[in-house]
Order: structure tokens, then sequence, then C-alpha cells
């Protein structure tokens, strides 16, 4: 990420400020902005909200925008910035991602600009949305388009942009290839088989071989070659030279030598002509751009795969009741759609008729099928099972779940990692330091007495063998691989930021009810005293709470029928209000309620204190059973907190309920540390007085946000409410908590997988490059053919994308049978 740079006298640009009220509300927010250094104008709109800004000349500030946003935040107001986001053409290397940010951090209002190589997605977040973006990426050399709506059109242009460049890169690749190989096949037989080079010299004779060599070796410069010189000379002339510019410098050189050599020989340049190298070169380079880009394609194909999910058509029921096939992006909110058996659901609602089960693995990660009836949700991009409904649309295009989970994982794999920061500031200096480099290597060799074309030839490797593509990819394609990957087992990064702090938590803070817990009360134990049968007790006790709309009696009810019990039939019904009920079921007299109401109608009993609530039964003036009603712990907490403990992590909850209530839970499930009573507002400070590293907070509701705000990483179930997911940084679709361990042990996995990439790029670099200038050569008599490192350069590359998409396979267990196996134990991924 870098920061907006100094402005210039000229600049100016206008915010949007929130709060402002009256007159005086305007004099305060200009007086803010005038006291800053440099500030030659500042006018502020009430009617508008606006907020005109120029600067001087001299003394404009480095970081203008973030001191105009901290100016108005101190004044009392706000600045609320937007983002926006360009597609770019042309990026090759980490040098060129410098540049594009730098050009685009140099327009006054930009606040942050990241760059994703892997991507070639440019995130802007500025004050003044008015603000040209796409004009300074151009004039530094790269394409650069407005991203626009995400829709199936826009995507789709998308795609057919990346196949046609595709296919181009293809096409030079084969016919670099075609023209190459003779002119490589001459030179290496040559050299390895003496009777070739002694036939192709009677044949055609030296001089007629070289210009042979030479028409074959500027078809391939100058036809699928021609890339590089376009891009590296531009780049040059705009003295930011990038990895185009290493290749042309040296192809170009190793070409101009050898036709110097050919048209115009001179004994002091020897007769050695390297035009295998030259072409050589360029076919390998392209080869390995060709692999990159298939791999970086394979890499974002959870993302397409997401896109995928929506179909292009849906059944539109009309008021008259007939159904008309319409493209699903034309669905506007309170139509009515039929989903017949099979077909994906083209946008989310609630189901007016019928039922179903609907797969919606693809999107929460969760294989069962879930049952659909009416008045259910249906979420847009699941997959209808065998039977058929019509739903009510509710949300579409932009709006939909599925929108929001691809624009989450984009906006994650489209951010920078703390972990990247060396390598962009290596990536900075590394393509002049490679020149320099080469430079020496040529004057060096030259002023020991080498022959110019062996000088010539180890500075040409220095250029090749240098390879800033991988430093610029060791990191976003792993990011890229992680969070598509993550996105299929049903967790959402919304933050990249995350990827990289959850692996390091060493405490993870949980809120009871509808997180540890099902959230609702729930028939925890029935204790029956003798003689009574628990489906008779059950159906009875039943039979009266059906009545009753007090939740410890749908408790019951709910049990029944979950049993699949009937219910006899009530004779008389009388409720007791903070006590129970008393009634006749079935020819016999039933009391369903508190102790109290056992004695005061003379059954003996004892109170039983502990978690939930007891409900006492009485059938026929005796005691016959003693029912615990609690919120229900859900069936995979107590494996997640083993899981957890078993990595060395601390766990903790935090709730609002009793000290009793939360120890009992804390109990069974094996919990570190419990604090209990705490207020919503007082959840953060509780979180923040835990002993430990990085603290995570796992929650879902309302209450819990702003806990997840303030904790390190934040890590809210989808199923939680729409505050609870706009204040974490993950997300869980499904309302599984074994996505927690699984998250941790898929951020562990990715900077494991991140700092193999960064430790490749550098090593190659540091390794070679002296090899290359030829420091091995006086001792050992080893050099680096140009051709090799070509190659070399080339492979690393795919090397770093190859390495991170290994991280696809990560949890392809569906189902862990061990705690160990929530982080992939084993895997290859984590060795």
């Amino acid at each position: 990420m870098i920061s907006a740079p100094a402005v210039s006298a000229e600049a100016g640009f206008s915010v949007q400020i929130e709060g402002l009220r009256c007159a005086s509300c305007v004099g305060k927010a200009e007086r803010a902005l005038r006291a800053l250094p440099g500030i030659s104008r500042a006018d502020v709109n009430l009617a508008t909200g606006a907020a005109a800004i120029e600067f001087d000349a001299a003394a404009a500030p480095t970081r203008a925008a973030q001191a105009v946003v901290a100016a108005i935040a101190q004044a009392g107001f706000k600045v609320v910035p937007v983002e926006r986001q360009l597609a770019l053409t042309g990026l090759h290397c980490a040098s060129c991602v410098g540049k594009v940010e730098a050009a685009l951090a140099s327009q006054p209002g930009v606040l942050e600009a990241d760059v994703n190589l892997a991507t070639s997605r440019a995130r802007i977040v500025l004050l003044d949305p008015s603000i040209d973006l796409a004009g300074p990426v151009r004039r530094a050399g790269y394409g650069a388009e407005e991203v626009g709506p995400d829709t199936g059109a826009n995507r789709k242009a998308r795609t057919n942009s990346q196949r046609a460049e595709m296919e181009a890169l293809t096409r030079d690749v084969w016919l670099a290839a075609a023209l190459s190989l003779p002119l490589f096949l001459v030179e290496m037989g040559g050299h390895l088989v003496p009777a070739f080079h002694m036939a192709i010299m009677g044949a055609l004779g030296m001089g007629r071989l070289l210009v042979a060599e030479l028409g074959l070796a500027t078809l391939v410069l100058f036809g699928p070659g021609r890339r590089f010189f376009t891009a590296g000379l531009a780049s040059l002339w705009r003295l930011s030279p990038d990895m185009n510019a290493l290749v042309a410098l040296g192809a170009g050189a190793a070409y101009l030598f050898s036709a110097f050599v050919t048209l115009w020989p001179r004994p002091a340049a020897g007769s050695n002509v390297y035009f295998e190298a030259s072409v050589v070169i360029v076919t390998l380079i392209l080869t390995g751009r060709l692999l990159e880009a298939r791999a970086r394609g394979r890499a974002g194909a959870a993302i397409e795969r997401l896109a995928g999910l929506r179909p292009e058509t849906a059944h539109r029921v009309t008021n008259t009741g007939a159904v008309l096939d319409v493209p699903a992006e034309s669905l506007r909110a309170g139509d009515r759609v039929m989903v017949k058996p099979g077909e994906r659901v083209p946008a989310d609602g609630w189901v007016l008729e019928g039922e179903s089960y609907v797969d919606e693995s693809m999107l929460t990660g969760e294989a069962n099928p879930v049952a659909k009836a009416i008045g259910a949700e249906v979420t847009g991009g699941s997959v209808n099972g065998s039977g058929s409904f019509v739903f009510i649309v509710e949300r579409t295009g932009g709006d939909t779940v599925l929108a929001r989970i691809i624009r989450m994982v984009e906006t994650a794999q489209g951010t920078k990692l703390p972990v990247q920061a060396l390598a962009d500031r290596v990536t900075a200096w590394f393509v002049p330091a490679v020149m320099a480099i080469a430079t020496v290597t040529f004057f060096v060799w030259l002023a020991v007495g080498a022959t110019l074309g062996f000088a010539l030839i180890n500075a040409v490797g220095v250029l090749i063998i240098s390879c800033p593509c991988a430093m610029g990819l060791a990191t976003p394609v792993s990011i890229m691989v992680a969070t598509g990957r993550a996105a299929e087992l049903g967790i959402l990064f919304r933050q990249g930021r995350a990827l990289q702090l959850l692996g390091q938590v060493t405490l993870v803070a949980f809120d009871k009810t509808g997180t540890l817990t099902i959230g609702k009360p729930g028939l925890t134990a029935c204790e029956l005293q003798p003689g009574f049968s628990r489906d008779d007790v059950l159906a009875l006790a039943a039979a009266l709470e059906a009545r009753s709309e007090h939740p410890v009696g749908a408790a019951i009810v709910a049990a029944a029928r979950a049993d699949g019990l009937a219910l006899p039939d009530i004779e008389t019904f009388a409720a007791r209000p903070g006590l129970g009920i008393a009634g006749r079921a079935g020819g016999r007299d039933v009391l369903v309620g508190t102790a109290r109401l056992m004695r005061e109608a003379g059954v003996e009993c004892l109170d039983r204190p502990g978690p939930g609530a007891a409900v006492f039964v009485a059938i026929g003036g005796q005691l016959a059973a003693v029912m615990s009603i609690a919120d229900a712990i859900k069936p995979d907490a107590a494996a997640v907190i083993a899981a957890l403990h078993a990595k060395h992590i601390a766990t903790a909850m935090i709730t609002g309920d009793s000290q009793t209530v939360a120890s009992a839970v804390a109990g069974q499930l094996g919990i570190d540390q419990v604090v209990a009573g705490v207020l919503p507002g007082d959840k953060a400070a509780a979180l923040k007085a835990l002993p430990g590293g990085l603290r995570a907070f796992a929650g879902d509701g309302i209450n819990d946000a702003p806990v997840l705000a303030a904790a390190d990483v934040g890590i809210a179930l989808g199923t939680g409410t729409d505050v609870a997911i706009e204040a974490a940084d993950v997300v869980l679709m499904a309302d599984r908590l074994d996505s927690v361990p699984r998250a941790i042990g898929l951020s562990r996995a990715t900077m494991r997988n991140i700092k193999q990439n960064l430790f490749w790029a550098f090593a190659y670099n540091i390794v070679l490059i002296p090899v290359a200038a030829g420091v091995l050569h006086a001792p050992f008599g080893i050099t680096l053919s140009p051709m090799l490192g070509a190659g070399a350069m080339a492979m690393s590359s795919v090397f770093v994308v190859t390495n991170a998409l290994r991280l696809r396979r990560f949890g392809a267990r569906a189902c862990p049978e061990k705690v160990e196996d929530f982080f992939d134990r084993g895997h290859a991924l984590t060795s």
C-alpha cells in the first residue's frame, strides 16, 4: 500500500463531510482545514456538505488526504472515503506494481492505492470520487479501465478479454518456438555433433548461415518478442525500467552484437554470435508467461465458480399465473419465481408455495441439503433438489448473498498483507540495481582482458536471470488461492489482513448464546421416577404445554414432536402464572411447573439448582419426572475447543449469562476462562483484559458487534446478524463452529506458503545473479548461459504460482474424524 505523496500547487479536490448542521459547523470545519500547512483555500458548502480544497506550491503536505481526514475528525465531523477499482493491463512484475501505485497515489485526494499483480486489479480509497484515476495509470505506460458493476455481462466481457489475451500469448509462443527451433538446432547441434556442423557449412557456408540466423532472429524479436521492446523501451524512456526493460536490453544486446559481427566482422569483437541466445530468451520467457497466466487463471477459479452459480434465466410467475422465462438479471424485488427440480435459485427471497430440499454447499460449505418450506429463506446460487417451489424475490443483483460473497473474496484478494512490505521495499530498487550490476559486470570483464563477446554475454546473463516477477507474485497469488479456497469452505475473509493475523492468535474467545449453544431453549435431560416411561411423561406434559406460549413449554413440545409422539386430548386446562400448568390429559391429572407448584399440590420434590430451568412433572398426584430445559450446546462445540487446545490456543467465554450457567457450559466444553455477567458494551474491555497475545472473538449477535470490531480478529457466524457480519474480519457462512479451527489452519498454511515463495524469490536472485555475472568462472570455469538464465527466470515465476496452487487442496477432508484434522494435520501443505 502506498500513501498519497505531496500535492502540487494547482492540485485540489473536494470531499464530502458528514455531520454539518449549521453555519457554525461550516466555520468550524473551514478553520480546521485552513489551519493545515499548505492549504491555500478551503470552502465548505452547507447545502451540499462538500469542502473544496486547494494547496499552495511550497508547503503541500506529503500526506495531504490523510491530513484532511484527521483535521475533519478532530473538528468533530466525519469524512466517508469511497473505494474504486481499476482493471489493469500490462503488469508483468513487482516493479510494474510499484509504478502504478505511485501514479495513483500522486493524485490529490487519494488515501490508499493497492495494486495486485495476481489479479491485475487496483483498489483505490479516495476522498473525491470525481478524480481521474485511469489517466495517470495510462501515462505511466499501463492500460486501465474502471471496473463496472458485478453483472453477468460485465464479468463475461472481462472473461472474454482475458481469454483473448491468453490466445494471443499462446500464438506468440508457438510462433516464437517455430522460428527459434531451426536456429537453436543449427547452433547447438553444430556444437554437439561436429559432422552436422561441417555438413551445414558445406551446404550454406558461414556467411549465408549467419545471414539466415540474422533473419530468423529478427522475425522472433520483432514479431512475438515485440511486446518486450515496446513496453521495455518506453519504461526506459520514462526512467522507470521494469522487467520488460531487462528482457529488451538482454535479448537486444545479444542480437545487436551478433548482427554487428555478422554484417561488419571485427577481430576485436570475436567471431561468436549469440542469435540463438536472443531468440531462446524471448521464447522461454514468453512460455513462462503463458504457464504463469494459466496457473494464475486456476488460482482465480474460485471466483469464477462462484460467479457461475448465478443462472442466466428465471421462471417468473405473472399475476395471471403464467410462467415466463426471463433473464435472471431482470428480476426485481416482489417478483414471484418458480424453481423447478435440479435448477439453481436465481435470487434471494422466501418460499411462497411448495417445499423442497436445497443444496447450499457452494455458499456455506455445508454438505447436507437444507429443508425449505413456506416462509423459509432461499439464497441465489443454491441448487434445488427434487421438489418444486415458488418464492418471492427479496434481493437481486449486487444485493444478494452470493454477490456479497464475491465482493468479500475479491476485496480480500486485492489487499496486501503486512508480510509483503519487505518485498515492496526491495522491488522499488531491484530493476535499477540489476541494470547497474550488469553494467559493472560488462566493464569488469573488459578490464580483466575478456573479449567483448564474453563480457557482453555475462552482462546479458545478469539482465535475463533477474526475476522481479517471482517477488511480485509471492504474496498475492497465495492470498488469491487461499481466499478462494476459504470461500469454497464457507469461510470469508473480509480483510486480507485477517488472513495473516488469524494464524498468529493465541486465544479465541467465544460468545455463548447462539455461538457455542444453539440459541434457544431445548430439553436437555429427563430424569424419570420409578414406574414412569419417558414417552408417556413427555407426551402428557407436551399436550398441556401446547396450549402455553412460554418458551420452556415450547421446548417440551418440540422434543415430543421430534420423537414423533402422539399428544393425548386435553380435557381440562388451567394456567398458574409464574408456577406452571395444571390439567387433565388422556384421562390423567397432570401438573407441569416449578417445585413450588408441586409443593402446593402436595407432591413431594426437592429444588434442583443448576444450569437451565428445572421443570417438574406430576401425574396422578405423584412426581413422574424432572426435566431440564436449557440452551443446548452445539454438537461440534466440544471438538472445536479440543482442536484449539491441541494447537496450544487458549479458549475463553464472554457472556452476559449468570456465572452458574456460564461455568456449567464451560465445564462441559473444557473452556479455559469464563467471564460472565458482562454487559454488551463491556465485552470489548473484557476481551482486552484476558491474558494472551493476539486475540480472536467469535460471536453472532448485535451485542457482539463492538467486541468483534475491537478484537485483533473478529469472527462472525454467518447465521448471525448483518451488524455482526459487517463488524467482523472473518465470516463463517455455515452455522458450524468447526470452521473456526479450519480458518486458523488455513491462515497458518497460507503464511507458510507465502514464506516459501518469498524465500524462493529472494534466494533465487541472491544466488544466481552473481553466477550469471561470472564469479565462478575464474575458480571453477563455470559460466551461466543466458538461455539457461531465461529458462530459470521463466520457471521461477511458474514455481511460485504452482506452489501457491497447492493451497487449493487445503481441507480436502469432508468430515474430520480427529481434532487434529480440523487443521489439516499431516497434509502436504502443512508439513
